[in-house]
């Protein structure tokens, strides 16, 4: 009965670490009516991702993942595009109370038992948590034919190229929903 229950707990806790490794949360949306085969060239919605407000570097590192992330699905930047690309931003913060209370019974000097004192702790923590949407409207039609969102923690770095692979990561995240699975 031991080895399964350590059997038990090591499975769990290789689930809980797998899990952790996947902290974006995706969820994509997107017109059924629309025949995604027909795209292949795509470009920025300019007066879109002018009004995003973060900086410029992160605007930027985000651009290039979206580039990145679209030329590998076959799609090529183009002055006449298929489909624009627009980017929105959102920014929460979280606020987590966790609040532990205990009592307990234990043995004291004697041999009756003797109740034991119980404590109360609580934490609080607080966490950035940043929502990344990308919009794919149609050039032709001026419509919007899908578009993918992204929430995940913010993690703070003041290293550059990390804070790229960290975006690139959350974007191919959102992009893997594109194009939609046929159903």
């Amino acid at each position: 009965i031991m080895k399964k229950i350590i059997l038990l707990s090591m499975s769990l806790l290789i689930l809980n670490v797998l899990n952790s490794c996947s902290s974006i949360k995706v969820i994509a949306d997107y017109d059924p009516l629309v025949n995604f085969e027909n795209y292949s060239s795509y470009a920025f919605y300019k007066k879109g991702v002018d009004q995003v407000q973060i900086s410029d570097l992160d605007k930027k590192r985000i651009l290039k993942a979206i580039e990145t992330s679209l030329q590998s699905k076959g799609f090529r930047p183009s002055e006449q595009p298929d489909i624009l690309v627009n980017i929105f931003t959102k920014e929460e913060s979280k606020i987590d109370i966790y609040n532990n209370n205990g009592m307990g019974w234990g043995w004291g000097w004697n041999p009756w038992f003797w109740p034991g004192m119980g404590m109360q702790t609580t934490q609080i923590s607080t966490r950035a948590e940043g929502r990344l949407f990308i919009d794919l409207i149609e050039t032709k039609n001026k419509r919007l034919i899908w578009q993918g969102s992204g929430v995940g923690l913010l993690e703070p770095s003041s290293d550059p190229i990390k804070k790229q692979e960290i975006i690139q990561k959350f974007v191919n995240e959102i992009l893997s929903q594109y194009p939609p699975k046929k159903q």
